[in-house]
């Protein structure tokens, strides 16, 4: 638990220092989820909403804090308008696991109408969105765009090779300077390259 109180104490000081920045919310709101501190997970993560509200992923764990706080048909609301977010975005991860909560309360995911030029979403099964080599992107769920290699050397670069798309990290590289400069890391210290790796590793939706 100790542990887990750091954590969230690192990402509130981080959302604190920079109310604009989205990972730091995202990444305490998920860390107050972590720890069953669902009520106060959901300002953090509205926050993150409201600086951009095409982050698929953050309507989820939304969903899933509304969920466990006993609030159902708030978490029905965000999780349908999540679902037609990633749908749009083509976020395949995000969608299936949003689809999958709306089951468990007893909803059918929204019908996502066919913009201009474009058809209609249709459902797609998680499990079996993936390139003939089994790529699929961790954070958004595409099955192409993987990296053509590592982008640094060691089990770390190896796994964003594994686990990430290209569009994927090329959104990180921007927010990784944004941490370095918001935390005022210096990379040659262990820890703060382990601080940064931790939130790389958040951005990036790596398994374990």
């Amino acid at each position: 638990m100790a542990d887990m109180d750091s954590r969230i104490a690192q990402f509130k000081n981080m959302a604190e220092a920079d109310p604009d920045n989205e990972l730091g919310h995202f990444s305490l709101g998920k860390a107050y989820i972590d720890a069953k501190r669902y009520a106060e997970a959901e300002q953090p993560l509205r926050r993150v909403l409201q600086l951009n509200p095409a982050y698929s992923k953050a309507y989820e764990m939304l969903g899933k804090a509304l969920v466990e706080s006993g609030r159902r048909a708030d978490a029905v609301s965000v999780l349908e308008q999540g679902y037609a977010v990633a749908a749009e975005r083509g976020d395949v991860m995000p969608r299936e696991q949003i689809a999958n909560m709306l089951a468990e309360l007893g909803h059918a995911p929204p019908p996502i109408a066919a913009s201009a030029g474009r058809p209609a979403a249709k459902p797609v099964d998680a499990s079996s969105a993936a390139s003939a080599s089994g790529f699929r992107c961790a954070r958004c769920g595409r099955p192409h765009g993987q990296l053509p290699k590592a982008p640094f050397k060691g089990p770390l670069g190896m796994k964003i090779l594994a686990q990430s798309c290209s569009e994927c990290w090329k959104e990180w590289i921007p927010t990784g300077t944004k941490v370095i400069n918001e935390m005022g890391l210096a990379l040659a210290d262990p820890k703060a390259q382990e601080l940064y790796d931790e939130y790389m590793k958040e951005f990036l939706q790596l398994d374990p």
